[in-house]
């Protein structure tokens, strides 16, 4: 036969343990893990190539 009686202090516990994990891993991921750097510089560096064979092919 189940327990009729539920501990309610104890599932409070539980949910703030909860809560607060996820909060947490909330917070982890809404750092960037990367720097936006590298892409800019990409998209860049792929803008002079077409240009300087745009220049050559046009010259």
């Amino acid at each position: 036969m189940s327990d009729q009686h539920i501990d309610p202090a104890g599932n409070t516990q539980q949910f703030r343990a909860f809560a607060q994990r996820r909060e947490q891993e909330a917070e982890a991921e809404a750092t960037p893990k990367k720097s936006p750097l590298l892409p800019i510089l990409a998209v860049a560096v792929v803008i002079v190539i077409i240009g300087v064979a745009a220049f050559l092919l046009l010259r």
